[in-house]
């Protein structure tokens, strides 16, 4: 009877001592992925704060090409545009709404046609 409590014991003590050594591989692999989760973790918020970075240079870059004098250091250096001759500029002249326009004053004006100008 002692050689059978003796095995009995030793298949116990075996499936114990294997069952931490399981819990202890777990525990480990587990722990590595966390760290290296935490690496991942950092790695992505050192991009996420250089995309900002990148993000806030390129509106500032955006806001400054919009800009008039940027625009027209472009258009005269880059273009070869230059500001229209006196012979160039046509100037029009603005007709108040009438009165009896069944449109009301703010109605968008209709363009002459040809008919009205004058033209054949």
């Amino acid at each position: 009877m002692t050689l059978i409590r003796a095995r009995i014991f030793l298949l116990n003590w075996t499936l114990a001592v294997l069952a931490c050594v399981c819990a202890f591989v777990v525990h480990l692999a587990m722990r590595g992925r966390s760290v290296s989760l935490g690496y991942e973790l950092g790695k992505a918020r050192s991009e996420q704060a250089r995309l900002r970075e990148v993000k806030r240079v390129l509106e500032l870059e955006a806001a400054s090409y919009k800009t008039p004098e940027r625009v027209e250091y472009v258009s005269r250096t880059l273009l070869g545009m230059e500001p229209p001759g006196p012979d160039r500029i046509v100037q029009l002249r603005a007709s108040a709404p009438r009165e009896d326009d069944p449109h009301g004053p703010h109605a968008p004006q209709r363009r002459p046609t040809t008919a009205q100008v004058g033209v054949p």
